[in-house]
Protein backbone atom coordinates (compact mmCIF):
# COMPACT_ATOMS: atom_id res chain seq x y z
CA UNK A 1 0.00 0.00 0.00
CA UNK A 2 1.41 3.43 -0.95
CA UNK A 3 1.36 6.59 1.13
CA UNK A 4 -1.11 8.09 -1.35
CA UNK A 5 -3.85 5.70 -0.23
CA UNK A 6 -3.16 6.02 3.50
CA UNK A 7 -4.66 8.58 5.84
CA UNK A 8 -4.59 9.61 9.46
CA UNK A 9 -3.01 7.35 12.05
CA UNK A 10 -2.10 4.66 9.54
CA UNK A 11 -0.14 7.15 7.46
CA UNK A 12 1.69 8.48 10.50
CA UNK A 13 2.66 5.02 11.75
CA UNK A 14 4.05 4.08 8.35
CA UNK A 15 5.94 7.37 8.18
CA UNK A 16 7.51 6.64 11.58
CA UNK A 17 8.65 3.23 10.30
CA UNK A 18 10.09 4.85 7.20
CA UNK A 19 12.22 7.41 9.06
CA UNK A 20 12.95 5.16 12.04
CA UNK A 21 11.36 7.04 14.95
CA UNK A 22 9.02 6.08 17.77
CA UNK A 23 5.45 7.35 17.16
CA UNK A 24 4.13 10.06 19.47
CA UNK A 25 1.02 8.68 21.14
CA UNK A 26 -0.35 12.17 21.86
CA UNK A 27 -0.27 12.96 18.15
CA UNK A 28 -2.11 9.75 17.32
CA UNK A 29 -4.82 10.46 19.90
CA UNK A 30 -5.43 14.03 18.80
CA UNK A 31 -5.11 13.99 15.01
CA UNK A 32 -8.77 14.85 14.64
CA UNK A 33 -8.63 17.85 16.98
CA UNK A 34 -8.09 21.43 15.69
CA UNK A 35 -5.34 22.17 18.26
CA UNK A 36 -2.17 20.07 18.27
CA UNK A 37 0.43 20.79 20.97
CA UNK A 38 3.71 18.93 20.42
CA UNK A 39 5.94 21.37 22.30
CA UNK A 40 8.98 19.85 24.08
CA UNK A 41 8.52 16.36 22.62
CA UNK A 42 12.10 15.92 21.43
CA UNK A 43 11.03 15.14 17.87
CA UNK A 44 14.26 16.00 16.11
CA UNK A 45 14.39 16.43 12.32
CA UNK A 46 13.25 12.86 11.60
CA UNK A 47 10.33 13.09 14.01
CA UNK A 48 9.31 16.37 12.35
CA UNK A 49 9.49 14.65 8.97
CA UNK A 50 7.07 11.92 10.11
CA UNK A 51 4.68 14.56 11.44
CA UNK A 52 4.90 16.50 8.18
CA UNK A 53 4.09 13.41 6.11
CA UNK A 54 1.01 12.72 8.24
CA UNK A 55 -0.19 16.33 7.98
CA UNK A 56 -0.05 16.61 4.19
CA UNK A 57 -3.63 15.35 3.90
CA UNK A 58 -4.90 16.38 7.35
CA UNK A 59 -7.88 18.74 7.23
CA UNK A 60 -8.74 19.15 10.92
CA UNK A 61 -5.62 20.61 12.59
CA UNK A 62 -5.58 24.41 12.33
CA UNK A 63 -3.16 25.26 15.17
CA UNK A 64 0.17 23.41 15.32
CA UNK A 65 2.65 23.87 18.20
CA UNK A 66 6.18 22.51 17.67
CA UNK A 67 8.26 24.63 20.03
CA UNK A 68 11.55 23.29 21.39
CA UNK A 69 11.91 20.09 19.36
CA UNK A 70 15.39 20.57 17.88
CA UNK A 71 14.02 20.03 14.37
CA UNK A 72 16.83 22.04 12.73
CA UNK A 73 16.79 23.27 9.14
CA UNK A 74 16.23 19.71 7.91
CA UNK A 75 12.96 19.39 9.80
CA UNK A 76 11.80 22.83 8.70
CA UNK A 77 12.28 21.90 5.06
CA UNK A 78 9.91 18.96 5.56
CA UNK A 79 7.34 21.24 7.18
CA UNK A 80 7.68 23.72 4.31
CA UNK A 81 6.92 20.97 1.80
CA UNK A 82 3.90 19.95 3.85
CA UNK A 83 2.58 23.52 3.98
CA UNK A 84 2.64 23.74 0.21
CA UNK A 85 -0.11 21.09 0.20
CA UNK A 86 -1.89 21.68 3.51
CA UNK A 87 -4.10 24.76 3.39
CA UNK A 88 -5.78 24.27 6.77
CA UNK A 89 -3.06 25.15 9.29
CA UNK A 90 -3.51 28.81 10.29
CA UNK A 91 -1.30 29.09 13.40
CA UNK A 92 2.20 27.62 13.50
CA UNK A 93 4.77 27.78 16.31
CA UNK A 94 8.25 26.47 15.47
CA UNK A 95 10.16 28.61 17.95
CA UNK A 96 13.35 27.47 19.70
CA UNK A 97 14.25 24.80 17.14
CA UNK A 98 17.77 25.85 16.08
CA UNK A 99 16.58 26.46 12.54
CA UNK A 100 19.37 28.88 11.69
CA UNK A 101 20.02 30.78 8.49
CA UNK A 102 19.41 27.74 6.29
CA UNK A 103 15.95 27.24 7.77
CA UNK A 104 15.13 30.93 7.36
CA UNK A 105 16.05 30.65 3.70
CA UNK A 106 13.77 27.63 3.26
CA UNK A 107 10.83 29.43 4.84
CA UNK A 108 11.43 32.51 2.72
CA UNK A 109 11.74 30.47 -0.46
CA UNK A 110 8.32 28.96 0.18
CA UNK A 111 6.86 32.42 -0.25
CA UNK A 112 9.03 33.33 -3.21
CA UNK A 113 8.62 30.18 -5.32
CA UNK A 114 5.43 30.08 -7.35
CA UNK A 115 3.95 33.06 -5.52
CA UNK A 116 0.89 33.16 -7.74
CA UNK A 117 -0.10 29.58 -6.85
CA UNK A 118 0.55 30.09 -3.15
CA UNK A 119 -1.84 33.01 -2.95
CA UNK A 120 -4.79 30.69 -3.19
CA UNK A 121 -3.86 28.01 -0.66
CA UNK A 122 -1.26 29.26 1.80
CA UNK A 123 -3.22 30.42 4.83
CA UNK A 124 -0.89 30.52 7.83
CA UNK A 125 -1.86 33.72 9.62
CA UNK A 126 0.19 33.44 12.82
CA UNK A 127 3.83 32.35 12.76
CA UNK A 128 6.22 32.13 15.72
CA UNK A 129 9.88 31.85 14.68
CA UNK A 130 11.47 33.19 17.86
CA UNK A 131 14.69 31.78 19.39
CA UNK A 132 16.02 30.28 16.16
CA UNK A 133 19.42 31.94 15.66
CA UNK A 134 18.68 33.36 12.21
CA UNK A 135 21.47 35.95 12.41
CA UNK A 136 22.08 38.75 9.92
CA UNK A 137 21.81 36.64 6.76
CA UNK A 138 18.63 34.98 7.98
CA UNK A 139 17.15 38.44 8.48
CA UNK A 140 17.79 39.21 4.83
CA UNK A 141 15.83 36.11 3.76
CA UNK A 142 12.97 36.91 6.13
CA UNK A 143 12.85 40.46 4.83
CA UNK A 144 12.07 39.05 1.40
CA UNK A 145 9.37 36.90 2.99
CA UNK A 146 7.76 39.96 4.54
CA UNK A 147 7.84 41.80 1.26
CA UNK A 148 6.05 39.00 -0.60
CA UNK A 149 3.69 37.64 2.06
CA UNK A 150 -0.02 38.12 1.60
CA UNK A 151 -1.39 36.11 4.52
CA UNK A 152 0.56 36.59 7.77
CA UNK A 153 -1.08 38.77 10.41
CA UNK A 154 1.15 37.89 13.38
CA UNK A 155 4.91 37.27 13.23
CA UNK A 156 7.29 36.69 16.14
CA UNK A 157 10.99 37.05 15.27
CA UNK A 158 12.29 37.84 18.76
CA UNK A 159 15.62 36.48 20.05
CA UNK A 160 17.14 35.78 16.62
CA UNK A 161 20.37 37.84 16.45
CA UNK A 162 18.82 40.02 13.73
CA UNK A 163 21.01 43.06 13.05
CA UNK A 164 22.65 45.31 10.46
CA UNK A 165 21.73 44.19 6.90
CA UNK A 166 19.21 41.71 8.26
CA UNK A 167 17.48 44.43 10.28
CA UNK A 168 17.45 46.79 7.30
CA UNK A 169 15.99 44.05 5.06
CA UNK A 170 13.17 43.42 7.53
CA UNK A 171 12.40 47.13 7.62
CA UNK A 172 12.28 47.18 3.83
CA UNK A 173 9.97 44.17 3.79
CA UNK A 174 7.65 45.74 6.34
CA UNK A 175 7.48 48.87 4.25
CA UNK A 176 5.57 47.10 1.46
CA UNK A 177 3.79 44.42 3.50
CA UNK A 178 0.02 44.68 3.34
CA UNK A 179 -1.29 42.13 5.86
CA UNK A 180 0.89 42.01 9.00
CA UNK A 181 -0.75 43.50 12.11
CA UNK A 182 1.53 42.39 14.96
CA UNK A 183 5.32 42.16 14.65
CA UNK A 184 7.62 41.16 17.52
CA UNK A 185 11.28 42.01 16.90
CA UNK A 186 12.31 42.25 20.55
CA UNK A 187 15.68 41.08 21.87
CA UNK A 188 17.59 41.47 18.63
CA UNK A 189 20.25 43.96 17.57
CA UNK A 190 18.47 46.43 15.29
CA UNK A 191 20.33 49.43 16.64
CA UNK A 192 19.95 52.87 15.08
CA UNK A 193 20.41 51.50 11.57
CA UNK A 194 17.45 49.17 11.98
CA UNK A 195 15.44 51.91 13.70
CA UNK A 196 15.95 54.10 10.65
CA UNK A 197 14.62 51.33 8.38
CA UNK A 198 11.59 50.83 10.64
CA UNK A 199 10.94 54.56 10.74
CA UNK A 200 10.90 54.64 6.95
CA UNK A 201 8.57 51.62 6.90
CA UNK A 202 6.11 53.32 9.26
CA UNK A 203 5.82 56.23 6.85
CA UNK A 204 4.21 53.94 4.27
CA UNK A 205 2.81 50.98 6.21
CA UNK A 206 -0.69 51.66 7.49
CA UNK A 207 -1.59 48.07 8.36
CA UNK A 208 0.68 47.33 11.32
CA UNK A 209 -1.02 47.77 14.71
CA UNK A 210 1.62 46.59 17.19
CA UNK A 211 5.42 46.76 16.98
CA UNK A 212 7.72 45.39 19.68
CA UNK A 213 11.37 46.44 19.41
CA UNK A 214 12.26 46.16 23.08
CA UNK A 215 15.92 45.51 23.91
CA UNK A 216 17.41 46.33 20.50
CA UNK A 217 20.27 48.72 21.32
CA UNK A 218 18.26 51.71 20.08
CA UNK A 219 19.37 55.01 21.63
CA UNK A 220 18.08 58.58 21.33
CA UNK A 221 19.27 58.86 17.75
CA UNK A 222 17.33 55.76 16.77
CA UNK A 223 14.26 57.00 18.65
CA UNK A 224 14.44 60.18 16.57
CA UNK A 225 14.45 58.09 13.37
CA UNK A 226 11.42 56.16 14.55
CA UNK A 227 9.70 59.40 15.48
CA UNK A 228 9.86 60.55 11.86
CA UNK A 229 7.73 57.60 10.89
CA UNK A 230 5.33 58.11 13.79
CA UNK A 231 4.72 61.69 12.67
CA UNK A 232 2.83 60.42 9.61
CA UNK A 233 1.70 56.88 10.54
CA UNK A 234 -2.04 56.60 11.01
CA UNK A 235 -2.56 53.03 12.21
CA UNK A 236 0.06 51.91 14.76
CA UNK A 237 -1.48 51.62 18.24
CA UNK A 238 1.19 49.95 20.38
CA UNK A 239 4.93 50.62 20.32
CA UNK A 240 7.15 48.74 22.78
CA UNK A 241 10.61 50.22 23.28
CA UNK A 242 11.54 49.16 26.80
CA UNK A 243 15.08 48.11 27.74
CA UNK A 244 16.73 50.27 25.11
CA UNK A 245 19.42 52.83 26.07
CA UNK A 246 17.04 55.78 25.84
CA UNK A 247 17.02 58.93 27.98
CA UNK A 248 14.39 61.60 28.47
CA UNK A 249 15.47 63.23 25.18
CA UNK A 250 14.45 60.13 23.24
CA UNK A 251 11.20 59.92 25.19
CA UNK A 252 10.39 63.55 24.33
CA UNK A 253 11.07 62.88 20.63
CA UNK A 254 8.60 59.99 20.62
CA UNK A 255 5.82 61.89 22.38
CA UNK A 256 6.41 64.97 20.23
CA UNK A 257 5.87 62.86 17.11
CA UNK A 258 2.38 61.99 18.34
CA UNK A 259 1.74 65.66 19.02
CA UNK A 260 2.62 66.47 15.40
CA UNK A 261 0.34 63.76 14.01
CA UNK A 262 -3.38 64.58 14.33
CA UNK A 263 -4.36 61.26 12.74
CA UNK A 264 -2.25 59.14 15.09
CA UNK A 265 -4.03 56.18 16.70
CA UNK A 266 -1.29 55.49 19.22
CA UNK A 267 -2.60 54.03 22.48
CA UNK A 268 0.56 52.80 24.19
CA UNK A 269 4.25 53.65 24.15
CA UNK A 270 6.29 51.49 26.50
CA UNK A 271 9.59 53.05 27.60
CA UNK A 272 9.35 51.62 31.10
CA UNK A 273 13.06 51.86 31.91
CA UNK A 274 13.45 55.56 30.98
CA UNK A 275 13.96 58.13 33.73
CA UNK A 276 11.86 61.20 32.81
CA UNK A 277 11.56 64.73 34.21
CA UNK A 278 9.05 67.51 34.73
CA UNK A 279 9.40 68.84 31.17
CA UNK A 280 8.44 65.45 29.79
CA UNK A 281 5.40 65.24 32.07
CA UNK A 282 4.19 68.67 30.96
CA UNK A 283 4.57 67.69 27.30
CA UNK A 284 2.75 64.41 27.88
CA UNK A 285 -0.10 66.25 29.58
CA UNK A 286 -0.50 68.54 26.56
CA UNK A 287 -0.42 65.63 24.10
CA UNK A 288 -2.96 63.61 26.10
CA UNK A 289 -5.42 66.48 25.88
CA UNK A 290 -5.51 65.91 22.12
CA UNK A 291 -4.95 62.14 22.30
CA UNK A 292 -6.70 61.06 25.52
CA UNK A 293 -6.32 57.39 24.60
CA UNK A 294 -2.52 57.60 24.77
CA UNK A 295 -0.78 55.81 27.63
CA UNK A 296 2.98 56.22 27.97
CA UNK A 297 4.62 53.76 30.33
CA UNK A 298 7.83 55.30 31.69
CA UNK A 299 10.18 54.74 34.61
CA UNK A 300 10.86 56.99 37.58
CA UNK A 301 10.57 60.78 37.56
CA UNK A 302 13.83 62.62 38.11
CA UNK A 303 13.73 64.84 41.21
CA UNK A 304 10.47 63.33 42.43
CA UNK A 305 10.45 62.19 46.05
CA UNK A 306 8.05 59.36 46.52
CA UNK A 307 5.88 59.00 49.60
CA UNK A 308 7.93 58.03 52.61
CA UNK A 309 7.53 54.30 53.09
CA UNK A 310 5.81 53.07 56.20
CA UNK A 311 8.29 52.64 59.02
CA UNK A 312 8.43 49.12 60.37
CA UNK A 313 9.71 48.44 63.89
CA UNK A 314 13.14 46.93 64.39
CA UNK A 315 12.68 43.27 65.43
CA UNK A 316 15.62 43.39 67.85
CA UNK A 317 14.23 46.49 69.53
CA UNK A 318 10.88 44.76 69.96
CA UNK A 319 12.56 41.76 71.56
CA UNK A 320 14.56 43.91 73.94
CA UNK A 321 11.55 45.98 74.94
CA UNK A 322 9.18 43.06 75.33
CA UNK A 323 11.60 40.72 77.16
CA UNK A 324 10.97 42.20 80.66
CA UNK A 325 7.22 41.94 80.08
CA UNK A 326 7.60 38.33 79.05
CA UNK A 327 9.73 37.53 82.10
CA UNK A 328 7.21 39.29 84.32
CA UNK A 329 4.44 37.23 82.74
CA UNK A 330 6.45 34.09 83.38
CA UNK A 331 7.07 35.01 87.02
CA UNK A 332 3.36 35.43 87.60
CA UNK A 333 2.86 31.80 86.52
CA UNK A 334 5.27 30.50 89.18
CA UNK A 335 3.48 29.91 92.45
CA UNK A 336 4.63 27.90 95.45
CA UNK A 337 7.57 26.52 93.52
CA UNK A 338 5.43 25.26 90.57
CA UNK A 339 5.52 26.24 86.87
CA UNK A 340 2.48 25.57 84.69
CA UNK A 341 3.69 23.56 81.67
CA UNK A 342 0.77 24.74 79.54
CA UNK A 343 2.86 27.82 78.83
CA UNK A 344 5.10 25.70 76.63
CA UNK A 345 3.22 22.64 75.49
CA UNK A 346 -0.11 20.94 75.73
CA UNK A 347 0.24 18.39 78.54
CA UNK A 348 -1.32 14.96 78.64
CA UNK A 349 -2.90 15.98 81.94
CA UNK A 350 -4.15 19.55 81.78
CA UNK A 351 -3.32 19.95 85.49
CA UNK A 352 0.19 18.56 85.21
CA UNK A 353 2.92 20.70 86.80
CA UNK A 354 6.68 20.64 86.75
CA UNK A 355 8.13 21.01 90.23
CA UNK A 356 10.71 23.75 90.67
CA UNK A 357 13.09 21.23 92.23
CA UNK A 358 13.63 19.80 88.73
CA UNK A 359 15.57 22.99 87.99
CA UNK A 360 18.20 22.06 90.59
CA UNK A 361 21.65 22.98 89.25
CA UNK A 362 22.67 19.34 89.28
CA UNK A 363 19.77 18.55 86.93
CA UNK A 364 20.56 21.09 84.21
CA UNK A 365 22.04 19.73 80.99
CA UNK A 366 25.50 21.15 81.61
CA UNK A 367 25.51 19.99 85.25
CA UNK A 368 24.34 16.53 84.27
CA UNK A 369 27.20 16.10 81.84
CA UNK A 370 29.74 17.47 84.30
CA UNK A 371 28.39 15.34 87.11
CA UNK A 372 28.29 12.27 84.87
CA UNK A 373 31.85 12.86 83.74
CA UNK A 374 33.05 13.09 87.32
CA UNK A 375 31.20 9.93 88.24
CA UNK A 376 32.47 7.99 85.23
CA UNK A 377 36.01 9.00 85.98
CA UNK A 378 35.61 7.70 89.53
CA UNK A 379 34.08 4.44 88.16
CA UNK A 380 30.87 4.85 90.10
CA UNK A 381 27.23 4.34 89.33
CA UNK A 382 25.22 7.49 88.67
CA UNK A 383 21.53 7.75 89.42
CA UNK A 384 19.55 10.69 88.02
CA UNK A 385 16.05 11.22 89.23
CA UNK A 386 13.62 13.90 88.16
CA UNK A 387 10.93 15.32 90.35
CA UNK A 388 8.35 12.96 88.95
CA UNK A 389 10.25 10.67 86.59
CA UNK A 390 11.97 7.31 87.12
CA UNK A 391 15.61 6.92 87.97
CA UNK A 392 18.13 6.50 85.13
CA UNK A 393 21.30 4.61 85.95
CA UNK A 394 24.52 5.22 84.07
CA UNK A 395 27.06 2.44 84.64
CA UNK A 396 30.68 2.22 83.65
Amino acid sequence: MSFATMKGAELYLEACKLVGVVPVSYFLRNMEEPYMNLNHHGLGPQGAKAIAIALVSNTTITHLELEDNWILAEGVMCLVQMLRENCYIQELNISNNHIGTEGAEAISRMFLDNISSLRGNYRVKELDLSHNEFSEKGGEHLGQMLANNEALEFLNLSWNHLRMKGAVALGAGLRVNGTLKILDLSWNGFGNEGALALGEALKLNNILVQLDISSNHINNEGAGKLAKGLEVNGNLKILKLSHNPLTVEGAIALVTSIRKNPKSKMEEINISNVLVNGSFLKLLDVVCQVHPELDVIYGEVRGFISKKPEQRPDPMTLIQVSSPDWLHSLSTQISNGHVNTTLYRKPTDRYAYLHASSFHPRHTTRSIWAFTHESLCSNTSVSLKGATGPSVALHT
